[in-house]
């Protein structure tokens, strides 16, 4: 009986990652994944010292007994990229420059980092975890409360992943970066709906956001997922991209022909979405499992077993609430001319014309509504990327390129 080498890969950078692991750790050993002899859980944790001024002791803090229940633990700071990448040039694999477009800071370079070290380890499957995001899903009830059902995220894909090469499962809570508004005569829902279907891709239809602003800002799970058996779907190819999210992801090394690297511009977001345009030989299921998004690291409690009887509303009523939609604004933007380049490149030109021609209606009057002019980096941003994005479109195809390389190299080192 061959055992399952499984990573479970995370991206950190804040200092509540120890209580995070720990409550993952217990969650897979009440689903009894700890014990299970056919199943090895290596954690493969990537963080980043910079984003929150954080030390190497807030990661590998953590409990001895959460250590013996794994199986393995790596850690990959400035150091062992560093490392790594040495030894790629010094066996002649990819030059250091070559080497820093895969690797090095940010969020799709540290996944390739992660994503490296797995295959390098024969890891058979690597699953992806945010570190604002726990393994519970939120259901709304018929008189308007809320109930909590834990989730067995680890289970379900590795459920699935064997007759594919990608899973990835739902979210729930607050993902969506979008506040609740109150319109008026300064900023109208047509407005706000224009603004909307300008920056984001193809896949955030004005209907779910909509929706989504109605709850309050809040995702909820759908009973149907949750409780009905085999409720898999496999993921269509839409306008070249088979869309996934960037968490609550596994990949199958299994067959890592079919994998690409994460990739977004620079300074910009949208790794998950690139990926997505990479995978049109790839087999893509949608899996019944959730994990709670606390896109507000508001609820971090729920990491110490509290369960709130109701979820607050997001409104534009505080400056970190406007200060996040806004930067989720100009990383949308950041990479939507990028993506339209890859997916509609006929038809570019028109519509970065028309992209430019709505912003500038609308970004006035979110900064009347939202007393800041914060937004207008929106509209300069957009143009810098304009500019560059033939530049960005040939970084990201000689990414690949060097990835394959990398890729190869791996799978044939003996040492």
């Amino acid at each position: 009986m061959n055992k399952i080498n499984l990573a479970i890969g995370f991206v950190t950078g804040r200092k509540n990652f120890k209580n995070l692991v720990k409550t993952y750790v217990n969650s897979w050993n009440e689903h009894n994944l700890i014990t299970n002899e056919r199943i090895n859980l290596h954690l493969m944790v990537a963080y980043d010292l910079k984003y929150r001024n954080t030390k190497v002791s807030d990661y590998k803090r953590i409990d001895p007994e959460i250590f013996n229940w794994l199986d393995s633990v790596n850690y990959i700071g400035y150091n062992t990229i560093t490392n790594e990448i040495k030894y790629l040039t010094d066996n002649g694999v990819v030059n250091r420059k070559e080497a820093r477009m895969v690797f090095g800071d940010g969020y799709g370079k540290k996944r390739n980092i992660v994503t490296y070290f797995a295959i390098k380890n024969k890891m058979d499957r690597l699953l992806f975890l945010d570190d604002d995001e726990y393994p519970v899903a939120v259901i709304k009830t018929p008189n308007n409360g809320i109930n909590w059902l834990g989730q067995s995220v680890v289970s379900t894909h590795l459920k699935y992943i064997n007759d594919a090469d990608i899973t990835h499962g739902y979210h729930c809570g607050y993902i969506s970066p979008i506040p609740y508004l109150e319109f008026d005569k300064n900023l109208t829902e047509d407005d706000f709906r224009i603004f909307i279907e300008t920056i984001s891709n193809d896949i955030i239809s004005w209907e779910s956001i909509k929706n989504k602003m109605q709850n309050g800002g809040i995702t909820y799970a759908e009973e149907a997922i949750l409780y009905e058996k085999d409720m898999v779907e496999e993921v269509k190819e839409i306008n070249k991209c088979k869309f996934i999210s960037g968490s609550n992801l596994c990949l199958n090394l299994r067959n890592k022909e079919k994998l690409a690297p994460f990739y977004n511009p620079p300074d910009a977001r949208g790794e998950d979405t690139f990926l997505s345009t990479s995978l049109s030989r790839a087999k893509v299921l949608k899996v019944p499992c959730y994990t709670f998004h606390d896109g507000f690291l508001n609820y971090s409690h729920l990491l110490h077993g509290v369960l709130p009887r109701a979820l607050k509303p997001v409104k534009a009523d505080s400056r970190r609430i406007v200060a996040r939609f806004v930067k989720a604004s100009i990383g949308w933007v950041r990479y939507k001319p990028l993506l339209l380049y890859i997916t509609k490149r006929q038809d570019y030109e028109s519509e970065i014309k028309n992209m430019k021609e709505q912003l500038e209606k609308v970004i006035p009057k979110l900064c009347r509504y939202f007393n800041t002019n914060e937004f207008m980096q929106i509209r300069t941003d957009l143009d810098y990327y304009d500019r560059n994005v033939k530049k960005h479109y040939q970084n990201f195809e000689q990414t690949k390129e060097v990835w394959n390389r990398i890729v190869s190299f791996v799978r044939e080192d003996k040492c």
